[in-house]
């Protein structure tokens, strides 16, 4: 597909057309869910962020296939930490590390553009498919926002479209940070490696912000909401053994990794889980730490020197 684009510019707020009720059929229906949770918590009294979009853009429809869904009030909690984590390392890239330019893929119903204090300087590229780019419109038309915003309708699977785009941002930008918060998981090692190196071949592509989870996490979230989620082509796929390393072979080391129970605990908001199992991830955490894989997390990259890994350090928070 092209990558046709489109500014939000024009004047009212406005809700997406409504599907019919019922299971998900389609991608776009785990980003009504992912953004429904975020409205959630945006709308708590000790909210961990506030995102004013977030309930117009997962509509009635997200309220409603979230009321399929097993365990609401662990993934409500998982999404709440998994944003205000990515809120807090997006900031710091621009504010500390001189990122001039944000590249999210598979933006979903992603509104940080509009809702985070970003400099004019900044670029922010929303990338995803047209049927998503048409859904969040229909919502932010007419949202105002610090940074430079180009929303961009473009399927990631066309190779020669998505290279195009990034040659184009990587002639344009010195320091780019590439963000896919909830996609990876959703696409196999081959189309990830497939993406990593396509990454890795922009010289100004200098770090990468993703969430991955273990494999143990990746076999329950199957078990609760896979039947849920199979009409809706999103199957899940990435969960590798070996965890962030798995991006060492493709040029992307790991230079900090956030671990979701340790930061759900560092804001103040305990992950909702069994007593007994909560005891056992935390006994296990210094073992999987030792052994390379730290559970889930949210993830910060950096590209290798051309010579290689030397050099390369990786911090661990827990």
């Amino acid at each position: 597909m092209s990558g046709s684009t489109a500014r939000s510019c024009v004047s009212s707020l406005a809700e997406p057309a409504e599907e019919a009720p019922g299971r998900p059929t389609s991608i776009g229906d785990t980003a009504r869910v992912v953004a429904f949770y975020r409205a959630l918590e945006s709308e708590r009294a000790e909210a961990l962020f506030h995102d004013p979009y977030a309930r117009r853009l997962a509509g009635a429809r997200g309220e409603r296939l979230v009321q399929l869904l097993a365990s609401v009030e662990l993934a409500a909690a998982v999404v709440a930490q998994r944003t205000a984590v990515f809120d807090e390392l997006l900031l710091r890239a621009v504010k500390v590390d001189g990122v001039d330019a944000i590249l999210n893929l598979g933006a979903g119903l992603d509104a940080r553009a509009y809702r985070l204090p970003l400099p004019r300087s900044v670029r922010w590229l929303d990338v995803d498919l047209p049927e998503m780019v048409v859904d969040r419109q229909a919502v932010l038309r007419g949202a105002l926002a610090e940074c430079q915003v180009e929303t961009i309708a473009l399927d990631l699977a066309d190779h020669r479209a998505r290279q195009a785009l990034f040659e184009r941002l990587n002639a344009d930008r010195r320091r780019v940070l590439v963000v896919t918060e909830g996609l990876l998981l959703y696409l196999s090692p081959a189309e990830v490696a497939s993406l990593a190196a396509d990454l890795y071949a922009q010289s100004s592509f200098g770090a990468w912000l993703t969430d991955l989870m273990s494999p143990m996490a990746a076999r329950q979230m199957q078990r609760a909401v896979g039947r849920v989620l199979a009409g809706a082509g999103a199957a899940l796929s990435l969960a590798p053994t070996n965890g962030p390393a798995f991006f060492r072979t493709y040029g992307w080391h790991p230079s900090e990794v956030r671990l979701s129970l340790a930061e759900a605990r560092r804001l103040g908001r305990p992950l909702p889980l069994p007593r007994l199992l909560s005891l056992v991830l935390r006994l296990a955490a210094p073992w999987q730490r030792r052994a390379g894989w730290p559970m889930d997390a949210t993830v910060l990259l950096s590209r290798d020197p051309p010579h290689g890994l030397d050099g390369c350090t990786c911090q661990i928070l827990a």
